[in-house]
């Protein structure tokens, strides 16, 4: 389950997709926009920033922008930079990997379930970015 920081996260971050060609957005905005404590929308700013994910400008018409395009801003990223793991046991993750006690990974069922529930959420969060889970109003292109 995502905690509320993780669902804050995203939240801020399809704020930011959709409302892109607008420029920077103030913290205070997004806060009231999407319902989100704004200490604590500050400090996940902070550290979406802090992995190059966000930048900030400061001063009049300041405020957050993407760094990033949105489709290059995978859901599995933000789940493990704010959230932790998304394996569901520590011995299945592959950037958080700790060995269970009292576990024989080489002959255990539940490690090897868990290992494919692991792969199909992968599956879906590696290849699902912020822009597809966005709103943001689609180009049309001209045709002459």
């Amino acid at each position: 389950m995502l905690n509320k920081k993780t669902q804050y996260a995203l939240q801020a971050l399809i704020y930011l997709t959709e409302h892109e060609q607008e420029g920077p957005a103030l913290i205070s905005a997004i806060a009231q926009e999407k319902k989100i404590p704004l200490k604590f929308l500050e400090s996940i700013l902070l550290q979406l920033k802090n992995d190059g994910i966000l930048d900030s400008k400061k001063g009049k018409g300041g405020g957050y922008h993407l760094k990033m395009r949105p489709e290059e801003i995978s859901l599995a990223r933000i789940i493990r930079l704010i959230h932790g793991p998304i394996a569901m046991l520590p011995c299945v993750s592959l950037y958080f990997y700790e060995r269970c006690a009292n576990c024989d990974e080489e002959h255990c069922g539940l490690h090897d379930t868990m290992i494919l529930a692991r792969d199909a959420t992968l599956q879906v969060l590696e290849n699902k970015s912020i822009a597809d889970i966005s709103k943001r109003p689609e180009t049309t292109e001209l045709t002459s």
